[in-house]
């Protein structure tokens, strides 16, 4: 499986981090069943890079090593795991150089002023991945027509650069790749010349994988480059679509700043991932008050400390069956809430054992439930709080005065509590507290 990644240039935002979910919840999905290798690629080369580095004054290379760490970082916090594979595109110039050199060999490129273009009139299949006439195309690419173009919709496969510009030396001269030969390189490189799954945005499939799809079958004379093409919807923001623009980009770490990475992870995973989804104000505070539901069920059930690893047993079936349908997370989700309905009515110790076993196995094939349930209460600490031991030792005392009917002053602990954001849940075995969501 071959997802595109990012393109290392700036912070990743809500949009960059759909993508790397939900390739995620499929590739823990196909690793019960297959030997998967998962390639996730980095751009670490491109004209919106180019220009960043430019306003910072740095080179490329300190610029993308910068924003690939903080990609790391952010994804990491959602619970991504690492794919298998993650290719550079400055690692694989001689084989986009190779790549380039079959396309003009078998007549599909040719040369121009510096650059090197692919011939679109000589693929017939081209446009099939979309399913748009070649004219829609054209309109679609929203790129300007050079005068150096055999054909209006011809794309770039290598372009000249300048003496004091990013480039690399190749038979057409000094230069840098395009973006979807970068692409189509890597995937030969690592994976072959037909692969079984590419991922990626809806956005990307015009004219990105289009332009992947020509260049791949071209070059190696292949009957198929892809057998499963899977495309994930993108992300609006209140109902408008995110834009510099609109100033409405949210950036994954800001979020994390609001809310811990696994509530931003549910959040993603709500709906069904070929359809558009809408963040807004309320899908963070679902989320948490979901995993609320969840990790309060584990702890009821005695569950401690966090998960070691990739669970042994199976997840539930239903569950299973849900993620085998298309990757349905909303109702791999529903089938989680069915499993803490029947934990939390469960009286049965064994019952409740087995059912908190298969919430966490359920739980880990989406990236979810797999931190210590009481630390999921009893973390994300405000700036001004005051600390567990503090906070056991005024429960503990509340506890004291209602044993002694004392019922004002623990009535006043409770609201001095409260106050700090600490909630109180007085149960048959006790009182327990736990950090109000913000």
């Amino acid at each position: 499986m071959y997802v595109c990644g990012p393109t290392v240039y700036s912070f990743a935002h809500i949009g960059n981090a759909r993508p790397c979910v939900v390739f995620d919840v499929l590739a823990r999905l196909l690793r019960r069943s297959f030997g998967l290798v998962y390639v996730r690629n980095v751009t670490d080369v491109d004209d919106k890079i180019n220009e960043a580095a430019l306003e910072e004054g740095v080179p490329i290379d300190v610029l993308t090593a910068r924003y690939l760490a903080a990609f790391h970082e952010d994804m990491g916090s959602l619970g991504v795991l690492p794919p298998d594979v993650e290719p550079k595109a400055t690692e694989h110039l001689p084989d986009i150089v190779t790549l380039v050199e079959r396309l003009l060999e078998a007549g599909h490129a040719y040369v121009a002023k510096g650059h090197v273009l692919f011939s679109v009139p000589s693929f017939d299949d081209y446009g099939a991945l979309s399913g748009r006439a070649q004219e829609d195309l054209i309109a679609g690419a929203r790129v300007k027509v050079e005068s150096y173009k055999r054909n209006p919709a011809d794309f770039v496969l290598w372009k000249p650069s300048s003496a004091n510009s990013v480039g690399w030396n190749s038979p057409w001269g000094y230069g840098r790749p395009g973006w979807h030969a970068e692409c189509s390189a890597m995937v030969q490189a690592h994976l072959g010349e037909t692969i079984d799954i590419h991922g990626g945005g809806l956005d990307l499939i015009f004219p990105h994988h289009e332009n992947e799809t020509a260049q791949s079958t071209c070059a190696y004379g292949v009957q198929r480059y892809c057998r499963y093409w899977v495309h994930n919807g993108l992300v609006d923001v209140s109902g408008e679509k995110m834009s510099k623009s609109l100033g409405n980009v949210l950036l994954v770490r800001n979020l994390l700043d609001e809310a811990p990475g696994e509530a931003v992870r549910l959040g993603l995973l709500t709906a069904h991932y070929r359809q558009p989804l809408d963040w807004n104000s309320a899908v963070l505070e679902d989320a948490r008050q979901k995993l609320d539901k969840m990790y309060g069920a584990l702890r009821n059930a005695g569950v401690t400390g966090p998960a070691t690893g990739e669970p042994r047993s199976d997840p539930p079936q239903g569950l299973l069956e849900a993620l085998e349908d298309d990757l349905n997370t909303p109702k791999a989700l529903a089938e989680l809430f069915g499993l803490v309905r029947r934990l939390n009515s469960a009286s049965d110790p064994g019952a409740r054992s087995r059912l908190a076993q298969d919430l966490r196995a359920g739980g880990w094939l989406l990236g979810l439930l797999q931190a210590d349930p009481e630390a999921w209460f009893t973390g994300d600490r405000a700036v001004d709080d005051p600390g567990d031991e503090w906070i056991d030792a005024r429960v503990h005392e509340r506890e004291a005065m209602r044993c002694a009917r004392n019922f004002a002053e623990a009535d006043s602990i409770r609201d001095e509590l409260a106050s700090l954001g600490i909630l109180v849940e007085d149960r048959a075995e006790g009182p327990r507290w736990r950090r109000a969501r913000q």
